[in-house]
């Protein structure tokens, strides 16, 4: 399993640069913003999507899976795209949620209809509407700096787990995730904020850094590293109440998308709205 991280994490973090990178250069032809970053974020969102309505399906959550990919899909474009509308995201909901009990009664049966309706709403709220952060993310900031956050939040499971596997020896919480350590979260946590430090640093060869003190970055680190974790947990809930380990096998030693994903859920949302502090103070 560790050979597996240590040759597909560099792997994922060389195809994060290259999605941003392509990013650069569509905007700096065409204008159009997030194209790459955006597709990407489809793609990861769908594949969540798929293996979270996996989930729910082994705990006898029957969801009918194109609608929780819709679901996903409607969370994160919708939500990012029709952002101005106040009503947007009820209505969007109520669009989500009628469509779900509509397919679930296509056979004529009531039973468990609230479960599937629940489920996909689940699925709207937690992949699609906090995903869409991050496409709102892009659209407000340089694609450097969101793979900054990205950076910034993943540096805390890498921290995590090998300082967990190098002196890890008090269980964080064994009741939903055994290998997780107390020593192996304060191990992530320096990592996250010793990103934060060096990624803001390296930001000023960039255009459109915003203007962060230090202590502040070092606080983001601190903070996104610890939401990361708690979105791990999260995930971890999710799949143990179904009693599987991994959301799927499709990423050998990481389990699957969802598994990737689970720690940047709860991040999006906090640094989309602590930049846009930021950023309104720095020009007010």
């Amino acid at each position: 399993m560790l050979r597996q991280r240590l040759i597909l994490g560099p792997i994922m973090v060389i195809a994060a640069t290259l999605v941003v990178w392509l990013d650069v250069i569509i905007e700096r032809h065409s204008g159009r913003i997030g194209v790459a970053f955006g597709t990407c974020i489809a793609v990861l969102i769908t594949m969540a999507c798929w293996e979270l309505a996996r989930i729910l399906r082994a705990n006898s959550v029957l969801v009918v899976t194109p609608v929780a990919v819709f679901a996903g899909l409607v969370g994160l474009l919708g939500t990012a795209f029709w952002a101005d509308e106040p009503r947007a995201l009820g209505t969007l909901a109520i669009m989500v949620m009628i469509l779900s009990l509509l397919v679930h009664v296509r056979h004529k049966t009531i039973q468990g209809v609230m479960a599937a309706a629940g489920g996909v709403m689940l699925v709207f709220v937690y992949l699609g509407v906090q995903g869409s952060f991050w496409l709102m993310l892009r659209i407000e900031n340089s694609a450097w700096l969101v793979l900054w956050l990205v950076l910034v939040t993943k540096a805390c499971d890498v921290g995590a787990y090998f300082t967990g596997r190098a002196i890890g020896k008090h269980k964080l919480i064994p009741w939903l995730s055994p290998g997780k350590t107390w020593e192996g979260l304060v191990g992530g946590l320096i990592f996250s904020m010793f990103i934060a430090l060096l990624g803001y640093w390296l930001l000023r060869y960039t255009p459109d850094r915003p203007n962060i003190s230090t202590p502040i970055v070092a606080a983001m680190g601190l903070v996104m590293g610890g939401l990361g974790q708690l979105g791990d947990l999260t995930a971890s809930l999710f799949k143990r109440d179904a009693g599987k380990k991994d959301s799927s096998n499709s990423l050998p030693g990481f389990g699957g998308w969802l598994d990737v994903l689970d720690s940047l859920l709860l991040v999006g949302p906090f640094a989309f709205w602590t930049l846009r502090a930021l950023t309104t103070q720095e020009t007010s």
